[in-house]
């Protein structure tokens, strides 16, 4: 009789504003590598990475937090939900009505 392994789903770690900034200045200082201070802090040293560049295209306003998103990313939002509801518009006059001459023209 085979038996069912339930996999469980990795906890997600979430770490603090300041926590990121100074694993950040840590792996930036030169001293050690970026993969020798991923594995201190017992974190991926791709996380470290991408933790850097966020670090350095927005400076002080990176790791803004839970629910506060940037001006930038707002406007990406709510420009893909007009498009969104401007393309669903767009498809729901494409679909033949009943009294438009070629859906008459079957009958």
């Amino acid at each position: 009789m085979a038996t069912k392994r339930s996999r469980k789903k990795p906890v997600r770690q979430k770490f603090s504003r300041e926590y990121k900034i100074e694993a950040v200045r840590l792996s930036a200082d030169g001293t050690r590598t970026i993969a020798m201070v991923a594995k201190e802090l017992g974190i991926d040293p791709h996380q470290l990475y991408r933790w850097r560049r966020q670090f350095e295209r927005s400076g002080v306003a990176a790791f803004p937090g839970n629910g506060n998103v940037s001006s930038h990313d707002e406007e990406v939002h709510r420009l893909r939900r007009e498009l969104k509801r401007v393309t669903d518009e767009r498809d729901f006059l494409k679909r033949p009505q009943p009294s438009s001459p070629k859906s008459l023209a079957g009958i």
